[in-house]
């Protein structure tokens, strides 16, 4: 992005920046996983794990943390390391050719890639605004709902219903990642999050300090976190005013440093940790302050930028991640950013009042072909609050994305079970322009109603009919009743561990499981269902 807000350096250079570029060391393998797997509490909340369990998500290498000795034994090469990866599985060191050359002979290292996408080191291209202009206004006009300034929002995504049906984002947790959210902790707009005890924590990785509240940070991310649950009385509601938030900084918004990708990443597999269900960041990237780390259109093909493959590792978690398309539609780059080009990624554009594609918002597809951006919410003079109880009147596919988000966490607070692929796939199928497209809208303008509507009347989620399960408590042999054939069982342990499987069978056997409370998926040759149950 350039700053596309929409919108620190990684200390202690052992050489000078002219003679060296930001690689990422690969490591081999970690050694001690079984400890991991042994105990996953260890490394993963209960919460994390109750997702994993909730959505048939097996534990995998990727959970377990990184081997602390690899870190320790760049540092003694020379190497000042300050952010890694779990999920990657490695560190990020600035190295000249030769140190790679040294690196790539360690035992530990599988392989160095660099963050240079440009040898000729490419043309520097100016800034963009991540978003625009944002204004209070204390003076707008309110409407006579208790929604006041964000009514219009609210209802052109249909989101209305879900509310009204008591789907409010209620035991949902979401982690923002942005610029930092200075006056979240004292604004009156905020005060009613910190009065039910919705905001559970946050970090700054860009600093490695817990200080995101402080008001020398840019104010990007206090605007989205509104979006989603600001509140005033009688004149603004988010779009998921009962949700919980983790607050992570993973932006500098000074600078556009490849390092900020790596302070994502860090972040992702924090909220992993604590068990977000969901993550929502305004952020994106396609040019850099060095252009030889910028992107070209080709790059942009979903696992090329290591912030895309990190953003689809939390999709696979079963973590809903949704990215901002971009601001670039009127500038010569006009495509959508990076981790957006990732096809498992909710890729949000901006329309107006009239639900026509406001001209900033960045085009797709991504450059192998895939429809991007997904679908659209208001993002042309949206609304979210400042610190005090008055509205900011904010442009920007940054906007627009929030204002999806707390969509998506009502939705996942009325069918906590569904399987993400398809609430993508649905929310996709439910958007105005479905089966078609544009570049900038994508499948269209969101509607959470109608979604809600579907899914009530074809039952989609209603086991008890189509699906059971006996005896409940069992000793012995599990049973499954079932209209349609069984593809396969597998069984999962309270802390998330794929226990045994079997396909093609109605029954299985626990006769040797240790007594307690086990998830049972079953897929069909249509759906997937998921029981409890419980092993005398």
């Amino acid at each position: 992005m350039k700053k596309t807000l929409l919108f620190c350096f990684l200390a202690g250079y052992s050489v000078s920046f002219a003679q060296t570029s930001l690689v990422f060391v690969f490591f081999k393998d970690k050694p001690n996983k079984a400890a991991f797997y042994a105990n996953p509490l260890s490394e993963l909340s209960q919460k994390s794990l109750n997702r994993r369990t909730s959505l048939g998500i097996a534990l995998n290498d990727q959970d377990a943390p990184i081997e602390q000795s690899y870190i320790t034994n760049l540092q003694s090469l020379g190497f000042t390391v300050t952010d890694y990866s779990k999920w990657l599985n490695g560190a990020a060191v600035n190295a000249t050719p030769a140190q790679i050359a040294t690196l790539q002979t360690q035992t530990y290292v599988q392989s160095v890639e660099s963050f240079a996408k440009n040898s000729s080191g490419g043309t520097k291209i100016s800034h963009q605004n991540k978003w625009e202009n944002p204004t209070n206004s204390t003076n707008k006009t309110l409407t006579t709902f208790d929604y006041g300034a964000g009514s219009e929002q609210i209802d052109q995504i249909n989101l209305r219903p879900l509310h009204l049906a008591g789907y409010t984002g209620t035991g949902v947790t979401i982690a923002v990642i942005d610029t930092g959210f200075p006056f979240v902790n004292t604004g009156s707009a905020y005060s009613r999050l910190w009065t039910n005890g919705h905001i559970k924590g946050g970090y700054d990785f860009v600093t490695k300090s817990t200080d995101i509240y402080n008001t020398t940070l840019n104010n990007h991310g206090s605007a989205i976190l509104g979006a989603i649950g600001g509140y005033v009385q009688d004149t603004f509601v988010g779009s998921a005013p009962d949700a919980d938030f983790y607050l992570y900084r993973s932006e500098n918004a000074t600078v556009e440093i490849p390092e900020e990708e790596l302070y994502w990443i860090e972040a992702a597999e924090e909220a992993d940790r604590k068990g977000v269900d969901m993550i929502t960041t305004s952020l994106g990237y396609a040019t850099f302050d060095d252009p030889k780390y910028s992107y070209t259109y080709a790059n942009l093909n979903g696992t090329t930028s290591f912030i895309a493959r990190g953003a689809e590792i939390a999709v696979n978690k079963g973590i809903f991640t949704l990215f901002a398309a971009g601001n670039s539609g009127v500038q010569p780059w006009h495509y959508l950013l990076t981790p957006g080009d990732n096809t498992k990624v909710f890729t949000i554009g901006s329309v107006d009042s009239a639900g026509v594609s406001s001209n900033f918002s960045s085009y797709g597809p991504n450059s192998v072909g895939a429809t991007k951006p997904d679908a659209s919410a208001r993002g042309t003079a949206a609304t979210s609050v400042s610190n005090n109880n008055s509205t900011i009147s904010v442009s920007g596919t940054s906007i627009a994305t929030p204002i999806a988000a707390g969509g998506v966490a009502c939705l996942i607070q009325a069918f906590s079970t569904m399987n993400r692929d398809l609430m993508r796939n649905r929310l996709r199928e439910t958007a105005s322009l479905y089966p078609n497209h544009t570049d900038q809208m994508g499948f269209g303008i969101l509607n959470f109603g109608n979604f809600y509507n579907n899914v009530l009347n074809t039952s989609e989620l209603v086991k008890k009919n189509n699906i059971a399960i006996f005896p409940n408590p069992v000793k012995n042999i599990l049973n499954i009743a079932s209209e349609s054939d069984v593809l396969s069982l597998e069984v999962y342990d309270n802390l998330g561990r794929l226990i045994t499987k079997v396909n093609n069978q109605k029954s299985v056997k626990v006769e040797d499981f240790a007594k307690g409370v086990y998830y049972l998926k079953i897929q069909t040759k249509d759906k997937i269902y998921y029981e409890k149950f419980i092993k005398e």
